[in-house]
């Protein structure tokens, strides 16, 4: 059964299994691949998407608790938030290995349009679900204030 939805500003029709994992039509049936795939239960953030604004694990979520929503990716961020995180990541030199990242900076912008001037409490929060296996986490946090402050001007 055909899902309908809003991906990355575009209405979009995911012919797939409603039960199949929403990272598997984006990256398979929509082809649009910086969502990664990391454990598969929802415990390392590699898949976080935003989901009407808010940052959610893609790997668990069926699509059919998508139809009718918004869905952004890593590939369609276009906030000024989600701006300002991707300009302080590149900025301070954040990734490592990079795998995390597109999750990391979907956590991070998500936070940003809701707290514009975070504390570490709650940067460490908010990203708390997402794990980076080359421990780059005081980088994430100083790119998050950065990426506060750019989004400020």
């Amino acid at each position: 059964m055909p899902t309908s939805l809003v991906l990355n500003g575009k209405n979009v029709t995911l012919d797939v299994d409603p039960n199949m994992p929403l990272l598997w039509a984006i990256r398979e049936s929509a082809g649009l691949h910086g969502t990664k795939f990391g454990c598969g239960m929802a415990q390392c953030g590699a898949c976080t998407v935003q989901l009407d604004g808010t940052a959610v694990r893609s790997c668990v979520l069926p699509v059919s608790a998508v139809a009718g929503k918004r869905v952004t990716t890593i590939e369609g961020i276009q906030s000024k938030p989600g701006k300002a995180v991707q300009d302080a990541w590149v900025k301070l030199q954040v990734p490592q290995c990079g795998y995390c990242q597109s999750g990391q900076i979907m956590s991070a912008a998500a936070l940003l349009a809701t707290v514009p001037a975070p504390s570490d409490a709650d940067i460490d929060q908010a990203l708390s679900g997402n794990l980076c296996r080359c421990g780059t986490y005081q980088r994430i946090r100083a790119a998050v204030h950065r990426a506060a402050e750019l989004d400020k001007a």
